[in-house]
């Protein structure tokens, strides 16, 4: 990296870190009750909120009880959404008079937004009313977070309690999550946006007056609203000349707020963070960036200070952040080059590769942008991956494809991370004959045969799924480039949807049955075979007592448990998806620079 992406670089992170460190303390008090002792009139309000709701704040969830919990109220979500989407034409705030969802997208987009994937078959300002988007969406947004950051207090919890028979109450947690955490800071950063120049407003559509005339062509269509075709079978065109365009209005910047703060990545309009009306100006874009890791960054020190030695939190924040700074000098670096197909015929590459960037990102930017968004489980993009250089692409790519525990989503990031650090003390006690222990507890078969499967589902559902949509007719017939980039285009559709990622290739026209269906599976299997494995983990930690630290015990707060962490995620990774990845973006690097 250059001394520019190495200053702004440092700088993102200072600041994530300044942000990070008082949010992981606030959320250590509002999860384990101390905020409630300070403010009795806060704590008396809670109480009658959970009495209205008919909620037992004493109860203490078995894990069972707690995931129950988890996958009934995810399931009435997506009933609820699916419900809204076809409905939206009878219901209010409709200014634009859309059409009912189509069933087939609106099953996939009920699915996305409740797993905290959002992933986007649709180009939403087209599509969605503001009454969905705003009662839909954005509440699922909240909903989807507040799920992921209860899943991993009640992991923490397994950790740092002591032979007790539970780990927590899921309606609790959701509520601290969701109105505690995520509601507050959302409206902080809504504000600013609007301050910025971000939409927000229940208007139509303005037409608004072209400073220069487009002329463009298009099919001319018959009576029956097809396509004519002349007498050799080719479509019939005609030229249109455009003098007024509809800008799209809405209630954008109460979206994109908690689209980033929670980590969900579900865009008001179809070009997501690209577009003007989400993310008018460098300022907006760096803050952006910040939200994304803001809540995933302060749950490592969370951690620390639940389990009372803030070191072990700062090791997991270690393990993340050197392989974050190793991906991003790789984006960087790819993004930084010109394409070769392009500077043999005397095109400037000065600038890097900028096909399908904003000017007023560049490449640096856009880059940075694309590590975090797939780093976390955030589908926000501020410019197309589809054209980023091969090895640009295979950044974000093997970072989904990880699992997103490099910082990783709200939640859902920290305990695929402690997953991992379960494995890698298993891992390390198999070297030295001891068995294996982390703060405290000991790590036996059961919760290695959860570990496996938290760690397997996934890349089962990706290539399962890559394979069966380049076999058949159906999967083949939406693939709009032939080779290893159309082969890469779909890996990266099943993995952004079994990671819960949501961001794409593009280039796949996956709003179709079939991939609007097999892709939903993934999305739901994804989430929650990750879920209910790392539930029970939590629920057999919480019962064992604490074991006394000897001199046998490995240390899981300096640089050697780092580096294991860093070598078991990075050894996982590589060896589950090596030879997948080799059949499309890095044979297209060796096709591009041959």
């Amino acid at each position: 990296m250059n001394n520019s992406a190495v200053v702004q670089v440092g700088l993102y992170l200072l600041v994530l870190l300044v942000l990070a460190w008082p949010l992981g303390r606030y959320l250590a008090d509002l999860f384990e009750g101390h905020l409630a002792e300070r403010c009795p009139r806060l704590a008396a309000s809670a109480d009658r909120f959970y009495r209205l709701c008919g909620v037992r704040t004493e109860q203490d969830m078995s894990w069972w009880r707690y995931a129950l919990a988890i996958v009934v109220f995810n399931a009435i979500g997506v009933v609820v959404v699916y419900a809204l989407q076809r409905l939206q034409t009878w219901l209010p705030l409709n200014p634009a008079g859309m059409a009912a969802v189509e069933p087939g997208s609106a099953f996939n987009t009920a699915i996305s937004f409740v797993t905290n994937t959002n992933w986007q078959g649709y180009s939403g300002e087209a599509t969605m009313s503001h009454l969905t988007q705003m009662a839909a969406l954005t509440v699922q947004n909240f909903l989807s977070a507040a799920t992921g950051l209860a899943v991993a207090i009640a992991l923490i919890r397994g950790f740092v309690r002591r032979s007790a028979a539970g780990i927590g109450n899921a309606w609790v947690d959701l509520t601290r999550a969701t109105l505690g955490v995520l509601l507050p800071l959302s409206v902080v950063f809504a504000l600013f946006l609007v301050a910025q120049g971000v939409v927000q407003n229940f208007d139509a559509p303005r037409e608004v007056t072209l400073v220069q005339p487009v002329t463009y062509s298009q099919p001319k269509l018959g009576t029956n609203g097809q396509p004519i075709k002349d007498a050799a079978g080719q479509t019939v065109t005609e030229s249109v000349t455009a003098t007024t365009q509809a800008l799209p209005m809405g209630p954008v910047a109460s979206q994109e707020a908690i689209k980033m703060i929670g980590t969900n990545g579900g865009g008001f309009f179809n070009a997501n963070s690209a577009h003007p009306f989400e993310n008018p100006t460098p300022l907006t874009n760096f803050f952006q960036m910040l939200a994304i890791f803001m809540i995933p960054a302060a749950l490592c020190f969370t951690f620390g200070h639940m389990a009372g030695d803030i070191r072990q939190g700062i090791a997991i924040l270690g393990a993340m952040t050197l392989i974050f700074l190793v991906m991003v000098a790789i984006a960087i670096w790819a993004e930084g080059q010109a394409n070769p197909l392009l500077t043999v015929l005397g095109m400037d590459g000065s600038g890097g590769n900028l096909e399908g960037k904003e000017v007023r990102f560049g490449s640096l930017q856009s880059a940075l942008f694309a590590v975090i968004t797939t780093a976390a489980s955030c589908g926000a993009v501020n410019a197309m991956h589809d054209s980023f250089m091969p090895l640009g692409g295979l950044v974000p790519m093997w970072l989904i494809q990880l699992g997103e525990v490099v910082f990783g989503g709200v939640g859902s990031g920290f305990y695929g991370m402690l997953v991992y650090a379960i494995e890698a003390v298993f891992l390390a006690g198999l070297m030295i004959g001891r068995t294996p222990e982390y703060l405290g507890k000991k790590i036996e078969s059961y919760e290695m045969k959860m570990v496996s499967i938290a760690i397997l589902a996934t890349p089962l559902l990706i290539l399962a799924g890559t394979a069966i949509a380049v076999l058949v007719p159906a999967g083949l017939s939406s693939m709009a480039n032939p080779g290893a980039h159309g082969f890469s285009e779909v890996l990266y559709a099943f993995s952004s949807a079994a990671n819960n990622n949501g961001s794409a290739f593009a280039g796949l026209s996956a709003n179709t049955p079939f991939y609007n269906t097999l892709l939903a599976l993934a999305m739901w299997f994804g989430r929650f075979t990750v879920i209910i494995p790392v539930l029970a983990i939590a629920g057999r930690l919480a019962a064992k007592p604490r074991l006394a630290v000897t001199s046998g015990t490995l240390p899981t707060h300096g640089p050697l448990f780092v580096v294991l962490l860093i070598g078991t995620v990075v050894l996982v990774g590589a060896l589950t998806y090596l030879p997948a990845l080799a059949l499309g973006p890095i044979v297209e690097h060796l096709q591009l620079i041959h």
